[in-house]
């Protein structure tokens, strides 16, 4: 398989250049439960700076892989659903890939959301300037911040990104009282040693905005597509967290105070 340079974080100049009505898309998901509350229509874009070890859509990684769609058709679907979003207290989300990936198309589909009533949620690794992300967050309701590990060397290792970006932008949220639900994968040898969660536990407890944190355990239900891809995946021999490890990590951040779940 052709070898491609990992992509950067987008410039302005990048993100202007980009058309506003449509962008890519792999799925959608008409009726999810676990990304934001409620039932949600959840769209799940391609175009992704991350190189997570344990991603579950490796592909997602470039916008090549996904569907051009206009901003007007995905509206269309989402408001074939809204009847199940407002009976259940849900709504819309946009997972990835990054979401933040494709700035503009993104914020359009928010904003169209929000004009109809509809809740909006954004899923997101937090690895983008700042300065863009706000422009989408202005029509968001809740961010599901994905903080993948405290340590700075940890971070990098699962991720192939610098960790500066995701706390700049969950220190922001925190600073505009955004609703944030913090999400952590637990990978046994990777992401769970006690000094590391710990880290990430005080941190959270320094945020005003923060709802929850999910503690989600390891899994790997996208190891074949990594396969399919041609992929090396290098948590083959890595088993899930047990129960305890599981109550272990969520303990860690309750004596911090902050609302953990798994």
């Amino acid at each position: 398989m052709q070898n491609r340079a990992i992509p950067t974080l987008a410039t302005d100049h990048d993100i202007r250049s980009k058309p506003t009505t449509s962008g890519y898309i792999h799925s959608l998901e008409t009726c999810g439960t676990v990304d934001g509350p409620g039932i949600r229509f959840v769209i799940f874009t391609t175009g992704c700076p991350l190189r997570c070890l344990y991603c579950s859509n490796p592909d997602c990684r470039y916008l090549e892989n996904g569907k051009q769609v206009t901003v007007d058709e995905i509206i269309r679907e989402i408001q074939k659903y809204t009847s199940y979003m407002q009976a259940s207290g849900g709504g819309v989300t946009i997972s990835g890939g990054e979401p933040l990936y494709q700035p503009e198309f993104v914020r359009e589909i928010f904003r169209q959301c929000q004009e109809l009533g509809i809740h909006t949620a954004l899923d997101t690794s937090g690895f983008c300037h700042l300065e863009i992300a706000k422009s989408v967050l202005e029509f968001v309701d809740l961010v599901l911040l994905d903080i993948k590990s405290f340590d700075p060397a940890t971070y990098t290792k699962v991720t192939g990104v610098d960790l500066a970006p995701t706390l700049t932008l969950a220190r922001y949220l925190s600073d505009i009282n955004k609703p944030t639900w913090i999400r952590f994968v637990l990978v046994p040898g990777l992401t769970d040693d006690p000094e590391n969660i710990a880290g990430l536990a005080k941190f959270v407890s320094t945020l005003k905005n923060v709802e929850r944190v999910e503690v989600l355990p390891f899994h790997k239900m996208g190891e074949y597509k990594w396969e399919q891809l041609g992929y090396e995946y290098q948590l083959q021999d890595t088993p899930p967290p047990t129960p305890d490890e599981v109550e272990q990590a969520l303990n860690i951040f309750r004596n911090q105070g902050v609302m953990a779940i798994s």
